[in-house]
Protein backbone atom coordinates (compact mmCIF):
# COMPACT_ATOMS: atom_id res chain seq x y z
CA UNK A 1 0.00 0.00 0.00
CA UNK A 2 1.29 3.48 -1.08
CA UNK A 3 0.76 6.44 1.04
CA UNK A 4 1.77 10.19 0.94
CA UNK A 5 2.18 12.23 3.83
CA UNK A 6 2.14 15.61 3.43
CA UNK A 7 2.88 17.32 6.96
CA UNK A 8 5.24 20.69 7.39
CA UNK A 9 6.05 19.20 11.12
CA UNK A 10 9.67 17.75 9.91
CA UNK A 11 10.13 15.70 12.38
CA UNK A 12 6.46 14.66 12.81
CA UNK A 13 6.20 13.31 9.25
CA UNK A 14 9.33 11.39 9.10
CA UNK A 15 8.63 9.94 12.71
CA UNK A 16 5.50 8.86 10.71
CA UNK A 17 6.88 7.77 7.49
CA UNK A 18 9.13 5.20 10.02
CA UNK A 19 6.45 4.10 11.43
CA UNK A 20 4.44 3.08 8.49
CA UNK A 21 7.10 1.71 6.59
CA UNK A 22 7.56 -0.76 9.25
CA UNK A 23 3.78 -1.68 8.76
CA UNK A 24 4.63 -2.51 5.46
CA UNK A 25 3.63 0.87 3.47
CA UNK A 26 5.59 2.40 1.09
CA UNK A 27 5.54 6.27 2.08
CA UNK A 28 6.67 9.10 0.04
CA UNK A 29 6.68 12.62 1.91
CA UNK A 30 5.90 16.27 0.86
CA UNK A 31 6.44 19.30 3.59
CA UNK A 32 4.26 21.94 2.25
CA UNK A 33 0.68 21.35 0.24
CA UNK A 34 2.08 22.71 -2.87
CA UNK A 35 4.57 19.76 -3.34
CA UNK A 36 1.83 17.75 -1.58
CA UNK A 37 -0.85 18.42 -4.52
CA UNK A 38 2.40 17.54 -7.22
CA UNK A 39 3.05 14.32 -5.54
CA UNK A 40 -0.65 13.90 -5.60
CA UNK A 41 -1.29 14.50 -8.94
CA UNK A 42 1.79 12.68 -10.57
CA UNK A 43 1.97 9.59 -8.32
CA UNK A 44 -1.23 6.66 -7.62
CA UNK A 45 -1.67 6.49 -3.70
CA UNK A 46 -3.85 4.08 -1.47
CA UNK A 47 -4.38 7.35 1.00
CA UNK A 48 -3.45 10.15 1.67
CA UNK A 49 -2.51 11.86 4.99
CA UNK A 50 -3.22 15.94 4.88
CA UNK A 51 -2.36 18.19 7.43
CA UNK A 52 -4.61 21.28 7.28
CA UNK A 53 -2.24 24.28 8.09
CA UNK A 54 0.83 24.49 5.81
CA UNK A 55 3.15 26.83 3.92
CA UNK A 56 2.28 27.76 0.09
CA UNK A 57 -1.46 25.82 0.30
CA UNK A 58 -3.74 24.28 2.81
CA UNK A 59 -5.08 21.40 3.61
CA UNK A 60 -8.18 22.41 2.64
CA UNK A 61 -6.87 23.47 -0.67
CA UNK A 62 -5.44 20.86 -1.48
CA UNK A 63 -8.17 18.15 -1.17
CA UNK A 64 -10.59 20.46 -2.90
CA UNK A 65 -8.08 20.60 -5.89
CA UNK A 66 -7.96 16.65 -6.17
CA UNK A 67 -11.80 16.83 -5.65
CA UNK A 68 -12.27 19.34 -8.24
CA UNK A 69 -10.07 17.11 -10.68
CA UNK A 70 -11.60 14.06 -10.20
CA UNK A 71 -9.19 12.35 -7.80
CA UNK A 72 -11.06 10.45 -5.35
CA UNK A 73 -8.12 9.08 -3.28
CA UNK A 74 -9.05 8.37 0.34
CA UNK A 75 -7.75 11.52 2.23
CA UNK A 76 -7.50 11.83 6.05
CA UNK A 77 -6.91 14.89 7.15
CA UNK A 78 -3.98 14.71 10.11
CA UNK A 79 -3.73 17.82 11.98
CA UNK A 80 -3.47 19.29 15.56
CA UNK A 81 -7.18 21.83 14.46
CA UNK A 82 -9.54 19.70 16.72
CA UNK A 83 -12.51 22.61 16.52
CA UNK A 84 -15.83 21.53 15.50
CA UNK A 85 -15.96 23.62 12.37
CA UNK A 86 -12.45 22.24 11.10
CA UNK A 87 -13.95 19.14 10.80
CA UNK A 88 -16.65 19.67 9.09
CA UNK A 89 -14.94 21.99 6.84
CA UNK A 90 -12.39 19.43 6.10
CA UNK A 91 -14.92 16.56 5.29
CA UNK A 92 -17.17 19.49 3.37
CA UNK A 93 -14.27 20.19 1.32
CA UNK A 94 -13.46 16.22 0.04
CA UNK A 95 -11.78 14.26 3.00
CA UNK A 96 -12.94 10.74 4.16
CA UNK A 97 -12.10 10.70 7.69
CA UNK A 98 -10.80 13.13 10.00
CA UNK A 99 -8.30 12.81 13.17
CA UNK A 100 -6.81 15.24 15.62
CA UNK A 101 -3.16 15.13 17.11
CA UNK A 102 -1.83 13.42 19.34
CA UNK A 103 -3.10 9.86 18.20
CA UNK A 104 -2.00 6.71 19.22
CA UNK A 105 -0.23 5.47 16.18
CA UNK A 106 -1.93 1.62 16.23
CA UNK A 107 -5.30 3.74 15.59
CA UNK A 108 -4.00 5.80 13.00
CA UNK A 109 -2.90 2.82 11.41
CA UNK A 110 -6.40 0.84 11.70
CA UNK A 111 -7.88 4.10 10.13
CA UNK A 112 -5.69 3.96 7.53
CA UNK A 113 -6.11 0.83 6.73
CA UNK A 114 -9.67 0.77 7.02
CA UNK A 115 -9.68 3.79 4.12
CA UNK A 116 -7.63 1.67 2.06
CA UNK A 117 -10.07 -1.05 2.22
CA UNK A 118 -12.80 1.19 1.33
CA UNK A 119 -10.95 2.13 -1.88
CA UNK A 120 -11.64 5.75 -3.64
CA UNK A 121 -15.27 6.77 -4.08
CA UNK A 122 -16.94 7.17 -7.30
CA UNK A 123 -17.05 10.88 -8.37
CA UNK A 124 -21.42 12.27 -7.71
CA UNK A 125 -22.97 12.46 -11.07
CA UNK A 126 -23.40 16.15 -12.03
CA UNK A 127 -26.83 17.26 -12.09
CA UNK A 128 -27.93 18.66 -15.47
CA UNK A 129 -31.71 20.79 -15.58
CA UNK A 130 -31.28 22.26 -19.08
CA UNK A 131 -27.95 25.15 -19.09
CA UNK A 132 -27.92 24.51 -15.37
CA UNK A 133 -25.39 22.16 -13.96
CA UNK A 134 -24.81 20.84 -10.42
CA UNK A 135 -22.04 19.14 -9.12
CA UNK A 136 -22.50 17.86 -5.83
CA UNK A 137 -18.73 17.05 -5.68
CA UNK A 138 -17.37 20.22 -6.24
CA UNK A 139 -19.97 21.84 -4.50
CA UNK A 140 -20.58 24.17 -7.67
CA UNK A 141 -23.52 25.50 -9.96
CA UNK A 142 -22.67 27.07 -13.44
CA UNK A 143 -25.82 28.39 -15.85
CA UNK A 144 -24.17 27.92 -18.91
CA UNK A 145 -20.29 29.04 -18.13
CA UNK A 146 -20.84 31.02 -15.77
CA UNK A 147 -20.12 29.93 -12.22
CA UNK A 148 -22.70 30.88 -9.75
CA UNK A 149 -21.68 31.96 -6.10
CA UNK A 150 -23.84 30.32 -3.14
CA UNK A 151 -23.73 30.21 0.26
CA UNK A 152 -23.20 27.01 2.05
CA UNK A 153 -27.21 27.59 2.84
CA UNK A 154 -28.34 28.72 -0.59
CA UNK A 155 -26.28 25.78 -2.10
CA UNK A 156 -28.01 23.07 -0.07
CA UNK A 157 -31.20 24.73 -0.53
CA UNK A 158 -30.81 24.75 -4.42
CA UNK A 159 -29.02 20.93 -4.51
CA UNK A 160 -31.99 19.93 -2.46
CA UNK A 161 -34.59 21.06 -5.67
CA UNK A 162 -32.75 19.90 -8.29
CA UNK A 163 -32.15 16.22 -6.81
CA UNK A 164 -36.47 16.62 -7.14
CA UNK A 165 -36.37 19.00 -10.32
CA UNK A 166 -40.09 18.66 -11.61
CA UNK A 167 -41.41 17.90 -8.10
CA UNK A 168 -43.34 20.52 -6.10
CA UNK A 169 -41.96 20.48 -2.22
CA UNK A 170 -43.73 22.17 0.32
CA UNK A 171 -41.80 24.44 2.92
CA UNK A 172 -41.90 21.66 5.11
CA UNK A 173 -40.06 18.82 2.81
CA UNK A 174 -37.18 22.15 2.28
CA UNK A 175 -36.52 22.62 6.00
CA UNK A 176 -36.70 18.36 6.64
CA UNK A 177 -34.29 17.81 3.66
CA UNK A 178 -31.96 20.95 4.17
CA UNK A 179 -31.82 21.58 7.82
CA UNK A 180 -31.54 19.76 10.96
CA UNK A 181 -33.80 17.85 13.31
CA UNK A 182 -33.82 20.60 16.06
CA UNK A 183 -34.76 22.98 13.71
CA UNK A 184 -37.76 24.97 15.36
CA UNK A 185 -37.74 28.26 13.32
CA UNK A 186 -40.05 29.73 11.31
CA UNK A 187 -40.92 27.79 7.79
CA UNK A 188 -40.84 31.40 6.15
CA UNK A 189 -37.02 30.78 6.19
CA UNK A 190 -37.43 29.09 2.96
CA UNK A 191 -39.45 31.69 1.39
CA UNK A 192 -36.67 33.58 2.37
CA UNK A 193 -33.67 31.47 0.34
CA UNK A 194 -35.76 30.90 -2.40
CA UNK A 195 -35.69 34.30 -3.01
CA UNK A 196 -32.13 34.30 -2.70
CA UNK A 197 -31.87 31.58 -5.52
CA UNK A 198 -33.89 33.32 -7.94
CA UNK A 199 -31.86 36.69 -7.38
CA UNK A 200 -28.65 34.56 -8.78
CA UNK A 201 -29.94 31.55 -10.60
CA UNK A 202 -32.82 33.17 -12.94
CA UNK A 203 -32.83 37.19 -12.92
CA UNK A 204 -29.44 37.85 -14.17
CA UNK A 205 -30.13 35.09 -17.03
CA UNK A 206 -33.70 36.52 -17.86
CA UNK A 207 -35.01 32.96 -16.19
CA UNK A 208 -37.84 31.64 -14.21
CA UNK A 209 -36.65 27.77 -13.45
CA UNK A 210 -37.83 28.16 -9.51
CA UNK A 211 -41.83 28.66 -9.71
CA UNK A 212 -43.89 29.15 -6.59
CA UNK A 213 -47.26 26.81 -6.80
CA UNK A 214 -49.89 28.66 -4.93
CA UNK A 215 -50.55 26.39 -1.51
CA UNK A 216 -48.10 23.86 -2.00
CA UNK A 217 -44.43 24.53 -2.37
CA UNK A 218 -42.24 25.42 -4.73
CA UNK A 219 -40.83 23.35 -8.36
CA UNK A 220 -37.51 23.99 -9.62
CA UNK A 221 -37.85 23.10 -13.82
CA UNK A 222 -36.40 19.88 -15.14
CA UNK A 223 -34.95 21.80 -18.29
CA UNK A 224 -33.63 24.86 -16.01
CA UNK A 225 -36.45 27.16 -17.32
Amino acid sequence: MRVLIVDDEVRFADGLRRGLEAEGFAVDVAHDGVDGLWYAREHRYDAILLDIMMPGMSGYRVCRALRDEGDWTPVLMLTAKDGEWDQVEGLDTGADDYVVKPVHFAVLVARIRALVRRGARERPVVIELGDLRVDPAARTVYRGAQRISLTAREYAVFEFLARRAGTVLSKREVIDGVWDADFDGNQNIVEVYIGHLRSKIDRPFGRNAISTVRGAGYRLAPDGG
